[in-house]
């Protein structure tokens, strides 16, 4: 049973009040709350259990390593990646795909090569591709979606030759809610002779993630938006691909040997952790993991299903609200406008009211042009939110509509 009452408890910041009202937090998918259990064995690890990792012959040392590499560990269960090496610890999911376009891409894109980028994109799975290409000269093609904020797959197969060699798709949009169909893309991709990298950001909280089902070539995601810490992501990729690239970042612990004529690289994952890693955020990541497993990913999934239905069914009632993505197949993450405010007026009415949504272009500016918008109103579900953060949201925005109207 989803006891959410019960899993609510859990998350100290529920508990907050905001303008003295309770608080109603719909903005999970910018990021997460943290359990209470993450936050304590967090603080647990700086207190008793904390050093560097990995070169440290003392029993501090060898501990803080083992809890750093039982993260690692982790997630690779956690997403069904095949061997330890191909998980990547970053900084966040902005990092993990700089990674790749500056280890990867740098390396294996020349001017006549294309990428394909889905007009979807949050701005970290496209910017990168854009300072790549100024110094590659290779194309960009961009894929697009229809009214209903699903991938036009005629469009997207027609962009498809033999000069592309990679496609940049999210898993679940940030902005849409939209569940990208990752799998088709993949073998579609993989025909042609084209790598994938997914971002899987909006997808790793709501869903099961299996990337060898999946067959992608990268996946990246970021810890604090799978209730863990901030300053930690992830980079999934291949072996066999993250073999061949050369690293990005130079520094310590990321090299085999150092001398003035040259040097070798570490084995993988070493080679892509310069410097001193986020060590305890890595480690948070992983009780993290073990909180959501916990509760079941198939159980949040239900939970939230309900939830979005619920949400979908009674947004769609309101007067003068216009929803960015109703595509059928959608995690929780409501985008809307409204004919009688800026989505601006709307959010500081809503704070009022103790919700807290996202205004803005969400870091979408191009799939927001798609809409003929420039920012909307986003609220996004967690594993947390309950039927209650719903009605006082539909609530509130009525309320709204009843001061602008």
């Amino acid at each position: 049973m989803y006891d959410i009452e019960n899993i609510r408890n859990d998350f100290h910041a529920l508990s907050l009040k905001t303008h003295n009202k309770p608080l109603v937090y719909l903005d999970t998918a910018a990021s997460a709350q943290k359990p209470n259990s993450v936050i304590e064995k967090i603080k647990y690890i700086y207190e008793n259990e904390y050093a560097n990792v990995h070169r440290g012959m003392y029993e501090l040392s060898e501990k803080a390593t083992l809890n750093f590499e039982e993260a690692r560990s982790k997630v690779r269960l956690f997403i069904n990646a095949k061997k330890n090496e191909e998980i990547i610890f970053t900084k966040g999911a902005t990092n993990s795909i700089n990674t790749v376009a500056y280890s990867w891409g740098l390396n294996n894109l020349s001017k006549n090569d294309e990428i394909i980028i889905c007009e979807s994109e949050h701005h970290s799975n496209i910017v990168p591709w854009q300072l790549i290409q100024r110094l590659k000269g290779f194309t960009i093609k961009v894929a697009k979606v229809d009214d209903n904020g699903c991938l036009d797959l005629d469009y997207f197969k027609s962009l498809l030759n033999d000069k592309v060699k990679l496609v940049c798709q999210a898993h679940v949009s940030n902005v849409l809610g939209t569940i990208f169909p990752i799998k088709e893309v993949c073998e579609l991709s993989h025909k042609a002779g084209a790598l994938v990298m997914v971002d899987g950001c909006q997808a790793i909280p709501h869903t099961k993630v299996d990337v060898q089902d999946l067959d992608c070539d990268f996946y990246a995601f970021s810890g604090h938006k799978l209730y863990g810490p901030t300053g930690v992501g992830v980079l999934y990729g291949k072996k066999e691909i993250l073999e061949n690239m050369v690293p990005f970042e130079g520094g310590g612990d990321m090299i085999k040997t150092v001398a003035f004529e040259g040097s070798s690289w570490a084995d993988l994952p070493a080679r892509f952790e310069a410097g001193t890693p986020m060590i305890v955020q890595a480690i948070g990541l992983g009780y993290a993991i073990d909180y959501v497993n916990s509760l079941g990913m198939d159980n949040i999934t239900k939970h939230e299903k309900e939830l979005s239905d619920l949400l979908a069914l009674e947004l769609n009632k309101i007067d003068g609200i216009i929803n960015i993505g109703t595509a059928p197949n959608k995690a929780g993450v409501f985008s809307f406008v409204s004919k009688y405010a800026h989505p601006q007026d709307y959010a500081m009415v809503l704070d009022q009211q103790g919700i807290a949504v996202r205004t803005g272009h969400h870091c979408a500016q191009p799939l927001h042009k798609r809409f003929n918008q420039s920012v909307s109103v986003r609220a996004s579900l967690g594993l947390y939110t309950n039927q209650e953060d719903i009605e006082r949201f539909i609530a509130a925005i009525k309320k709204a509509n009843q001061f602008f109207a």
